[in-house]
């Protein structure tokens, strides 16, 4: 077996991934695909991933030694706290433990020990839990976690807007929905970009589009 490669870890390289780059691997512990973003480590440390549930699908339960951040996309995610549809925000911190589970089947972006060490907030946020403001020209957005430099957000983009921000412009995103444009290059759903200049981009939603972004949450950049 091929000695295992960190994927993807160099922070300060801008990365762009896209539904044609997937690779979805079976996880070892139960009925669930991964596809990985960025992992430091073949079953620990830093990662970034999407995550399918098929119908039935459970975890074992295990610890989150530096938190876990989940935002359900598609289907019903469900642990000891609760059911929750796609749109729901849902964080762990660190020394957390839960078992996962999908009677429905579910898809899942998941990010896992990228926690500040001082970040012990546990979030459970349903769809429109959160109100929604103005972040940009022809941007709405709801601030879902907040904590020092880091933000959290979850973007509804109109038509042409441009999604440019003046602080911190390291940052990642994931396209839930519609196109973003960077340039000649049109970036569809499930795509995810990572950039330390993201912000100074002016990416342009080529449709109605919704993100979810993570400013100044780059660890190890």
């Amino acid at each position: 077996m091929p000695e295992f490669q960190p994927l993807r870890m160099e922070r300060a390289k801008p990365c762009r991934v896209g539904p044609q780059d997937q690779s979805w691997l079976t996880a070892p512990q139960a009925p669930i695909r991964r596809w990985p973003l960025e992992r430091e480590a073949p079953e620990s440390g830093q990662v970034t991933s999407l995550v399918e549930y098929l119908p039935g699908a459970r975890f074992p339960a295990h610890y989150h030694p530096a938190g876990e951040e989940i935002l359900v996309l598609d289907g019903v995610f469900s642990d000891q706290s609760g059911d929750f549809p796609a749109g729901s925000y849902l964080r762990s911190p660190a020394g957390s433990s839960h078992a996962p589970f999908s009677q429905s089947g579910c898809v899942i972006f998941v990010k896992l020990n990228q926690f500040a060490a001082e970040d012990r907030q546990a979030l459970r946020l349903l769809p429109e839990a959160v109100p929604s403001q103005a972040f940009a020209p022809g941007i709405t957005g709801q601030l879902l976690h907040e904590h020092g430099p880091e933000q959290t957000w979850l973007l509804s983009c109109a038509d042409g807007a441009r999604l440019v921000w003046t602080a911190a412009p390291a940052a990642e995103l994931l396209v839930l929905s519609g196109v973003l444009q960077e340039g000649e290059v049109r970036t569809g759903a499930l795509s995810w970009l990572r950039d330390p200049a993201l912000g100074e981009l002016g990416l342009l939603a080529a449709a109605p589009t919704r993100v979810l972004l993570k400013i100044g949450a780059l660890r190890g950049l």
